[in-house]
């Protein structure tokens, strides 16, 4: 075997065992702790150290912020915060008297805090007249570990020798060793033994060095953090803050419930009316509803105040509108006609009134015949205004019933047909739900109809037709409360009885969300968790849904807020 042919396989077997050393060391040491496997989910960020204890009446969650321990305070049934209590709290100093800071919030000072990592405190609450002991068990999270100071920067040449030594791929790496191998041994049989040597030490030092000041888990190209510069713990807003687990459950610090304002009710067993959702809408009533039309064709003139504006109040009687009917050509001549003999009778019967009472002075007239006379004088003139009056004056187009002007349709010189309807006068506080029912519904009975915007009507029954409409009965309901900003023609759901009874649980719509797999409600299982519970509903009232199945009795349910508490990510 020649010379030269030796020294190359030596210089392939430095440069291999050069390459295995920074493969095995440099990226051992680079991804020390992590699986190059299927790695697990990251678990949630850590919330601050809390306790949270419960009675019959209260729930109490009390969190550790620096040196000082906030106390929650809530109704355990309703979620309410609650205002105006006594909280004495026994700490390891002693006993101590928990200051109002908030709705439904305490505090108290903890210097305690930093002498161990687990406190029992035991909290007597006195609210409202109950008074109530709730122990609770602070833990707080291990000390983390000193950072390790970092080394001071390199001079520039040899960071960048560094970064293309540990930043080469397979290739790259072979041929570098190879390189330097055949350098060593040329060197050491040229008897240079030191420099060769120094190049495998400092090769060594570069691949090592730089793979162990990598971050662990982190490539060493990664910006490492300044040396002497402090880690910095999460703020306390960032742990505040509500969040989804990874199980689906919801987990919302007690100052976050506060602001979304969540509420919560106890379910319970009982009978219940069935009731089924029917397709309304909003009538008048036709008692305290009517309209205004022309009798005669005619033109449409405003009264001396105008014609009324929609909303306006009216009164029974008042005048809306007046109607000039037109004259045709042929009746005005007839007219004129008319209006002639009349005149000239007029004249011929006053001259003879005149003449009648010169006579009647002498006796020569009976008093009789000028008192006949007369009377046919005073005929002739009012047949005479009479025919002046229908060229003259309009109609009067007056309100039917007392209310607001609910539909108009006048403009001053239009021409309204006979039977035209110009105006539609409403008694707002006197409304109507018409609703079409496929089911027998219970006679007499109240009901209740559901606005689009989220509102209640209380309704009273008014009958049911005894004719079918589009194979369903009309039925009638009379609203009896409040119906301000309802309008003629609105769609409403109408929820009427049938007078069936069904056994189930009573849970308010506001608390039921609906997604792509149906119906859901949140339980509030703990004082700061909430899970989503798939449940079966059917109608109700307007207000209230019977929850079917997926729900059992005695749960704390979310009865507002749960649209918020949905879109928690």
């Amino acid at each position: 075997m020649s010379i030269r042919f030796t020294t190359v396989l030596q210089a392939l077997v430095v440069s291999l065992a050069l390459v295995a050393g920074a493969a095995t060391g440099g990226g051992a040491r680079a991804h020390e702790g992590h699986s190059h496997g299927a790695q697990a989910p990251a678990p949630p960020a850590q919330a601050a150290p809390r306790a949270e204890a419960v009675s019959n009446d209260f729930e109490l969650v009390a969190v550790a912020a620096g040196d000082r321990v906030r106390l929650y305070l809530d109704r355990f049934a309703t979620n309410e915060p609650v205002t105006g209590a006594d909280v004495d709290v026994e700490t390891p100093d002693g006993a101590v008297e928990a200051k109002a800071v908030g709705d439904g919030v305490y505090e108290i000072a903890a210097p305690w805090l930093a002498r161990e990592r687990r406190h029992d405190l035991l909290a007597t609450v006195t609210a409202g007249g109950t008074t109530d002991v709730l122990a609770l068990e602070l833990q707080l999270p291990e000390q983390a570990a000193p950072a390790v100071a970092v080394p001071a920067a390199a001079p520039a040449w040899l960071a960048n020798l560094r970064h293309h030594l540990t930043h080469q791929g397979p290739v790259g790496a072979a041929g570098g060793g190879f390189l330097l191998g055949l350098a060593c041994i040329m060197l050491l049989r040229a008897r240079r033994a030191l420099p060769a040597l120094a190049i495998l030490a400092l090769t060594v030092t570069l691949i090592l060095g730089t793979a162990a000041l990598a971050h662990e888990g982190h490539d060493a190209n990664e910006s490492a953090p300044v040396q002497g510069a402090a880690l910095t713990a999460p703020s306390a807003s960032s742990l505040e803050r509500a969040r989804r687990l990874p199980d689906g459950a919801v987990f919302v610090p007690k100052s976050a419930q506060r602001l979304l304002a969540l509420r919560t009710g106890v379910t319970t067993i009982a009978e219940h009316r069935r009731t089924v959702e029917l397709p309304g809408r909003i009538i008048a009533d036709p008692n305290a509803s009517g309209v205004v039309q022309s009798s005669v064709g005619g033109r449409l003139a405003p009264p001396p105040g105008g014609f009324p504006n929609l909303g306006a109040r009216v009164r029974r009687g008042d005048v809306l509108a007046t109607v000039t009917p037109p004259v045709q050509a042929v009746d005005l001549s007839d007219m004129r006609q008319t209006q002639g003999d009349l005149d000239q009778q007029i004249a011929i019967t006053g001259r003879k009134v005149a003449r009648y009472e010169r006579l009647a002075t002498t006796g020569a007239v009976a008093q009789t015949a000028l008192e006949d006379a007369r009377a046919e004088l005073s005929g002739l003139k009012d047949r005479r205004e009479a025919l002046d009056t229908i060229r003259r004056a309009p109609e009067e187009l007056v309100a039917p019933v007392d209310g607001v002007v609910a539909e108009r349709a006048a403009v001053a010189g239009q021409m309204a047909a006979p039977g035209t309807m110009v105006f539609r006068t409403v008694d707002p506080d006197k409304l109507y739900v018409e609703a079409l029912s496929f089911v027998g519904l219970e006679p007499g009975a109240a009901a209740t109809a559901r606005l689009p915007d989220g509102r209640t009507l209380a309704l009273a029954s008014r009958g049911a037709g005894l004719a079918d409409r589009n194979q369903a009965v009309p039925v009638q309901f009379a609203v009896t409360g409040s119906a301000e900003g309802v309008r003629l023609g609105q769609f409403v759901t109408v929820l009427a009885p049938t007078g069936e009874t069904l056994a189930g649980l009573a849970v308010p719509r506001s608390g039921l969300v609906r997604t792509e797999g149906g119906a859901v409600v949140y339980e509030h299982v703990a004082a700061e968790r909430f899970e989503p519970r798939p449940v079966r509903v059917e109608p109700l009232d307007a207000e209230h849904v019977l929850v079917a199945g997926g729900l059992g009795a005695g749960r704390r349910v979310v009865v507002q807020g749960a649209e918020l508490l949905d879109q928690v990510r």
